[in-house]
């Protein structure tokens, strides 16, 4: 890297949050002097406003948004709607996390490529998927960016599936109607980790329902299986929003829909000013239904970009070097013959794409990759 080159990472939390310190500071004195730090009024306040923000009837904070998936399908097997050892179809490109779950919640995940243009599921791949056992889709909203929710929904009442959405990646997405990434289906599950688009300062996720049995069932769930106090119905988890998580993300949640148009001015940027052949870049119908969580191009050499990038100055990560069935945790799926999820994962790097980005650092990241 030269010293010509200005120094421009692929994320600076601490930039993102610095808008944010003054209050941050009023929030913590506020919950440090309250004395209650665990299920106070913050988390039921950002739970109120989530649900609404998401157009749903209820919102359950969770510890993590891993444990939000896992406590929805426990959450159904407690409740009968599926039976330990079903079959759950999701993607094979998707982030080890969800698949975790599915393995947590004692249920068979089954693995489909995804569609190459989008990283999304797609229908033809689900319906080649479905056997005798199938009772879940669980698509994942990737980098973003909503799956087909309208064919996939339609499919699953025909057949009598539930779907349940990993939407960690995509805070804010809407379909054409205005509906957003929380409400398109049975139940979502959000995570908050810092680098997410609704971001905490720590972990943090959430359940979100129309379904009044499974709210209550993942709230008791989530908060060792109790009914009330010291009375445990079910084998339960110790997984809860934090008081002073949830205080923080109700500041942020009133400019996610902002910081998703500013994510999305970005990605016009680069999808309209980025031409070079060597560089795919993202499919994207210019709606509401991206809000560009990762900005991820591919290309066929992606060690020599990858040092090229470096060289430039312009950080940049891997969102996945090694897919799922490629890991030693999940050797019994090894056998999965899975091309187009290879190839991704063989070609995909995402560049800087936040709401910390300075006009003159996207017009540089632009250039590097036209230079390229």
């Amino acid at each position: 890297m030269t010293d010509k080159k200005p120094s421009i990472p692929f994320l600076d939390l601490k930039k993102i949050n610095k808008s944010y310190k003054q209050k941050s500071n009023a929030i913590f004195s506020s919950f440090l002097d309250s004395g209650i730090y665990i299920k106070g009024n913050s988390v039921e306040k950002f739970e109120n406003a989530f649900a609404t923000f998401c157009g749903v009837k209820y919102c359950i904070g969770t510890g993590n948004g891993l444990d939000a998936l896992t406590l929805i399908l426990k959450g159904y097997v407690e409740l009968g709607k599926i039976n330990i050892g079903d079959e759950v179809i999701v993607a094979a490109n998707t982030y080890i996390a969800t698949i975790l779950s599915v393995i947590h919640a004692g249920l068979k995940p089954i693995l489909i490529e995804p569609n190459e243009e989008t990283f999304n599921i797609g229908i033809d791949h689900i319906k080649k998927s479905i056997s005798p056992r199938t009772k879940v889709i669980l698509p994942t909203h990737l980098y973003g960016q909503l799956a087909p929710m309208k064919d996939i929904n339609a499919l699953a009442k025909e057949k009598g599936f539930l779907v349940i959405s990993d939407a960690a990646q995509a805070h804010g997405a809407k379909d054409k109607h205005g509906n957003t990434s929380g409400s398109l289906c049975d139940a979502s599950a959000f995570s908050f980790y810092p680098t997410k688009n609704l971001g905490a300062l720590g972990d943090g996720g959430a359940i979100t329902t129309n379904n009044e049995d499974l709210a209550e069932i993942v709230r008791s769930l989530g908060n060792y299986g109790t009914s009330s106090k010291y009375e445990n119905e079910y084998i339960g988890f110790n997984s809860r929003l934090d008081e002073i998580q949830a205080a923080f993300l109700f500041e942020k949640l009133l400019h996610l829909d902002g910081d998703n148009i500013k994510r999305r001015n970005i990605a016009k940027l680069y999808i309209s000013c980025i031409k070079n052949d060597k560089i795919k870049l993202p499919s994207w119908d210019g709606s509401d239904a991206h809000v560009f969580h990762l900005f991820v191009v591919r290309v066929k050499n992606r060690k020599h970009f990858c040092d090229y990038l470096t060289n430039s100055g312009i950080g940049y990560l891997i969102h996945y070097p090694i897919p799922p069935h490629r890991q030693k945790a999940l050797a019994e799926f090894s056998y999965y013959c899975l091309p187009i999820t290879e190839r991704i994962h063989e070609e995909v790097i995402s560049i800087p794409l936040n709401i910390g980005l300075k006009d003159s650092e996207i017009e540089e990241i632009i250039k590097t990759l036209n230079d390229y």
